[in-house]
């Protein structure tokens, strides 16, 4: 297979993640916002609700990625229900019923139901790119990580325009706007969905077959390197999550910019677009974990700021979007490449990025308490009153939690050292 058609059937795996960040993005930034503004939810239910739909969802995702791993060929037949499931519920979550059930009861069930869909895509698209070209073909993981990550950005300023305009608008529009734009997000999955299934590199089979989920769980405890990338990949987690979950608060209350929430968004998920590729090229030449701590140390310098800013500093807010988006690429691309080098070779791949999503969804079940805990401080949405606490908890927590992983990831490096030079030309 010749370079260039490679690439294209790396593009056509990389395509699927538009869609998917396309569809989380909304649902961890938006709905909190979503509910309070148009469906009038209290911040503390909604904070609940919110904690208590991630934990049940984060629970599941190891028992998802045993279950991939035991496939057989059959790959078709886990992604098709998924991908179905994840657009119905995905548009349900935007048009809770007027009467006969609560909102609260139907936001919970939503996400429960989007949650689920979206992990079962997930976890099986991540093993899927693990294994690309074989265990130890690391130019073709890092190929189709770029592509991935590069189509989840273009999904992520979609998801960051759109639906924050639509916030700005007229409340009574929001449902029938919001369902306008799941049916765009339907039509794209189902393209992606086509790409990866026809034109992608084959679903890789397992070199072994699959352990029961004991004997699989006691091999990858007794993973050394992967033990070790548990705790950096939590924290990190955990500093996105909270920044990730107030954000449209910050904006509307603490900068009272909320016409500009979509270009603050779109400006933070362009230059992630832009440094990409940058971010995949470094890492070629200093391995993975090397090339996270540098995003780690970017991000801490471009978002310490951000917790003293206040009304009218736009400028000043959108400097700090493009620092802090420049290094989300090194967040999005290296874990999973880091992983993959990880893991040994005929092991099980499933298992190990179920456990990985967990960690990512017990940091977002974890930022939803800022709800109530920034309600019991004062905090109300909509009232440019006590939004100090708002404003440490959104950038002053995450910066430490983001110093906390970057020391714990030190361990790593040698663990994951770079691509022999003649592979460095795969971008």
């Amino acid at each position: 297979m010749s370079q260039h058609t490679s690439q294209w059937r790396y593009a056509a795996y990389g395509l699927a993640g538009l869609p998917l960040a396309m569809s989380a993005l909304p649902v961890y930034v938006q709905v909190p916002a979503y509910y309070t503004s148009v469906h009038g939810m209290s911040l503390a239910t909604l904070g609940w609700i919110l904690f208590a739909a991630r934990l049940v969802d984060t629970v599941q995702d190891p028992l998802l990625g045993h279950a991939i791993d035991r496939l057989h060929g059959g790959i078709a037949r886990w992604m098709a229900p998924a991908a179905l499931l994840l657009a119905l519920s995905f548009a349900g979550l935007w048009l809770p019923p007027m009467a006969g059930v609560s909102s609260g009861w139907w936001l919970a069930a939503m996400l429960v139901l989007v949650y689920t869909a979206h992990s079962m895509v997930n976890i099986a698209y991540l093993a899927w790119g693990a294994r690309i070209g074989g265990h130890d073909n690391k130019p073709a993981q890092l190929a189709a990580a770029g592509w991935r990550e590069g189509a989840g950005l273009v999904g992520v300023m979609l998801a960051s325009v759109i639906p924050a305009a639509i916030l700005q608008g007229d409340p009574a529009r929001a449902p029938a706007d919001m369902l306008l734009f799941s049916a765009l997000f339907g039509g794209l999955l189902l393209l992606a969905m086509l790409a990866l299934l026809r034109a992608a590199p084959a679903w890789p089979q397992p070199v072994q077959a699959a352990a029961d989920w004991r004997a699989a769980l006691r091999r990858m405890a007794a993973n050394q390197g992967f033990r070790r990338l548990l705790a950096p990949y939590f924290l990190n987690a955990l500093s996105v999550s909270l920044p990730a979950t107030l954000a449209l608060f910050f904006i509307n209350d603490r900068l009272q910019a909320g016409a500009m929430a979509g270009p603050f968004l779109a400006c933070y998920f362009a230059a992630a677009a832009c440094g990409l590729p940058l971010w995949t090229r470094l890492a070629a030449r200093i391995g993975p974990a090397a090339c996270w701590r540098l995003g780690m140390v970017l991000a801490v310098l471009g978002f310490a700021g951000a917790s003293l800013l206040g009304p009218g500093d736009t400028w000043p807010y959108l400097a700090v979007c493009i620092a802090a988006g420049a290094a989300l690429g090194a967040d999005l691309a290296m874990p999973p490449v880091l992983l993959a080098r990880l893991i040994d070779t005929g092991e099980s791949t499933g298992i190990y990025y179920g456990t990985l999503t967990l960690l990512g969804k017990l940091a977002l079940a974890l930022s939803g308490l800022a709800l109530p805990v920034l309600a019991w401080l004062g905090y109300r949405p909509g009232v440019a009153e006590h939004t100090l606490a708002l404003a440490l908890v959104y950038a002053g927590v995450p910066c430490l939690l983001k110093l906390l992983a970057l020391y714990s990831l030190k361990s790593l490096s040698r663990l994951a050292p770079p691509l022999p030079s003649s592979s460095r030309s795969i971008p």
